[in-house]
């Protein structure tokens, strides 16, 4: 089967400040990919680019799409939220899904009825009354009703509380995602996101610096609880970042032999946050 999305050797650049170089990135049917990177690194920069909306080095194929060159037809089959949901105040909700009808010949404008009908956003009210919560869940329904098979978030759920976040992602698996479609997350709160996770992509000035699945990147590490009788022991193997408090120091391993971790205290596996911390600082400890 052929990738959904297919990116080689992307780079992009604002003068001679590079902001994305060589990044390799292959998605296919069924991911749910999280692409995670500090303030800065690239992330929105590689959506930008999947999306058609700035130019770019290298070669990106969404759905068999120049995303340049064949932007309008791309975007019959291919989703976005921005990291901030704008919509014209005066706008009623009813007007705007109207409007999505006759813009979009995939919008099933009776999908995202049944969608707000969930939600406390009623079909009269105008979006100046909506708190940024409830025009986040318009702005979901609008694009959840498109049948896409490509849907990118940049940072959906910015701002946001944390009951409102989690209806986000409840509502995103139950009435988008299946196993013909793929979802790209660009998020700073991986914690939330990493039980929907597939696959993980770290990116650090403009370089992608892991891209494993969530499974696998799961066995590779491993998180070590020492006391301080074994902390040098432990330090000798390396750990790619340690955090000590009220006498118990934390240490993560990448790629390390089990027993002998066992043999210096208890080994768990680390959250994906961990992973993310320790791949981005890397500390020599």
């Amino acid at each position: 089967m052929s990738p959904l999305i297919s990116i080689r050797k992307l780079s992009k650049s604002y003068g001679t400040k590079n902001v994305v170089s060589n990044v390799d990135l292959t998605i296919n049917a069924g991911q749910i990919v999280g692409l995670v990177g500090p303030n800065g690194a690239g992330k929105t920069t590689c959506l930008q680019a999947i999306l058609g909306l700035t130019d770019f080095d290298g070669d990106i194929d969404v759905l068999g799409h120049h995303p340049r060159k064949d932007r309008v037809e791309m975007l019959n089959d291919v989703a976005y939220i921005a990291d901030v949901a704008i919509l014209p105040k005066w706008l009623k909700v009813s007007q705007a899904l109207t409007y999505m009808q006759d813009v979009h010949q995939n919008f099933d404008i009776e999908k995202a009825k049944m969608f707000l009908q969930k939600t406390n956003v009623s079909l009269s009210d105008k979006v100046k009354v909506l708190s940024k919560g409830m025009v986040t869940q318009l702005h979901l329904a609008l694009i959840l009703a498109i049948d896409a098979k490509v849907l990118i978030l940049d940072e959906p759920t910015l701002g946001l509380d944390i009951l409102t976040r989690r209806q986000f992602y409840s509502h995103l698996l139950e009435e988008f995602y299946s196993e013909d479609k793929c979802i790209i997350i660009t998020t700073h709160q991986i914690e939330e996101i990493e039980h929907i996770l597939t696959d993980v992509a770290f990116i650090q000035e403009g370089k992608i610096v892991l891209s494993e699945s969530a499974e696998d990147i799961r066995e590779r590490f491993n998180l070590l609880s020492v006391t301080n009788e074994h902390i040098e022991q432990a330090k000798e193997l390396k750990p790619l970042f340690s955090n000590s408090m009220m006498g118990l120091t934390t240490m993560l391993f990448d790629k390390a032999d089990t027993d002998v971790l066992q043999s210096l205290g208890n080994v768990s596996v680390p959250s994906l946050a961990d992973i993310f911390v320790g791949v981005m600082t890397k500390e020599t400890c």
